[in-house]
């Protein structure tokens, strides 16, 4: 079969022909037609990502059609159309990940390819509203999204009247929060570095947002909402870090929850304790999310008919293009890759 492979770190990745594996007992095969970048994939190619073991298939996210199936599976069928939970091995502890947790894509074989094989566990039925294209748009980003808003954000999901602040709109998860935001009620804001990114997340049903380039964004978006010097929202998604953490502090209301599942702008510096204990704040990393986790937010995206943001839509042969315009952040939504048929 045809994959993407990467052999060395800072090497552009190579399309390969590779044997077709064969599923274990407990495995399905799945005949991907379409993948999705993850920024975790520019960080493997860049050498960043814990526990490096090269050469790799690179990709987490994928849907398909099941194309074989292991003696031991029972309730999935062959020609099913599917999505992948590319988490594997989480835990028993729905705090945090065990030992054996793993990720599709390095070390195992990832979806930038024709075949992959899964445990039948982490397989799930394609929304019957999306196309190969748009349901490999939703695992790694949405679940990320989904427990940073709902598990560890604790928003109401029945019709929330809380207020929902979403930094550096424009990549998969933070428009994922977005889409998961708007569909449970809550009134959202959004900040970005570039004012067509915040018409575009207030056509999709934001309130407002700010940019950060402003020295005075955060002025800038109290004055917006209303918000004063006290704060404003219940629940902050962060995804930068770095210096400019702690102006959301400021943003955040008495009792707030402030998220983050990345640091691209550094470490967190400058804040001052006071501010966090006295409006007794909450600030809780997360990443990815469990089983249980990826079931929930699957059930919301079918019963939302939620539609992933994709961005561009690229051949398997343009991997390499692929990583480089994820690279350059340039993106509103997600990047795929389909995966034709031969």
């Amino acid at each position: 079969m045809k994959a993407i492979q990467l052999s060395e770190t800072h090497q552009p990745v190579q399309l390969v022909d590779v044997p077709t594996p064969t599923p274990g007992p407990d495995e399905v095969q799945i005949r991907l037609r379409a993948a999705a970048l993850n920024h975790r994939d520019v960080f493997v190619q860049q050498g960043l990502y814990p526990g490096m073991k090269l050469p790799a298939i690179l990709g987490s996210d994928g849907s398909g059609s099941i194309s074989g199936l292991g003696s031991a599976v029972r309730d999935l069928q062959v020609g099913q159309d599917v999505i992948i939970n590319p988490g594997l091995y989480w835990g028993k502890n729905p705090r945090f990940y065990g030992p054996d947790f793993r990720i599709l894509g390095m070390p195992d074989a990832g979806t930038f390819a024709e075949y992959v094989t899964v445990p039948a566990r982490y397989v799930h039925p394609k929304p019957a509203h999306l196309s190969f294209e748009q349901a490999a748009a939703i695992p790694l980003t949405s679940l990320t999204a989904w427990r940073a808003l709902v598990t560890r954000g604790r928003l109401n999901q029945d019709q929330s009247t809380e207020r929902v602040l979403i930094t550096g709109i424009g990549g998969g998860a933070a428009l994922s929060a977005l889409q998961f935001a708007v569909a449970i009620g809550a009134e959202v804001w959004v900040t970005s570095g570039s004012d067509e990114k915040i018409q575009r997340a207030i056509e999709l049903g934001a309130k407002g947002g700010v940019n950060y380039k402003q020295a005075d964004w955060l002025k800038q978006l109290m004055t917006q909402t209303g918000g004063g010097r006290t704060g404003y929202f219940d629940v902050i998604i962060d995804s930068a870090g770095g210096p400019g953490f702690a102006k959301l502090i400021d943003a955040a209301a008495s009792g707030g929850r402030i998220v983050f599942y990345g640091g691209t702008t550094g470490n967190i510096t400058d804040i001052a304790p006071p501010k966090v204990f006295f409006k007794q704040l909450d600030i809780l990393g997360t990443t990815m999310g469990t089983e249980q986790e990826f079931t929930d937010m699957l059930t919301f995206v079918n019963k939302h008919r939620i539609t992933p943001i994709v961005d561009t839509v690229l051949p398997l042969v343009e991997t390499e293009q692929a990583l480089r315009r994820m690279e350059s952040g340039k993106q509103f939504g997600k990047i795929v890759l389909s995966i034709a048929r031969n």
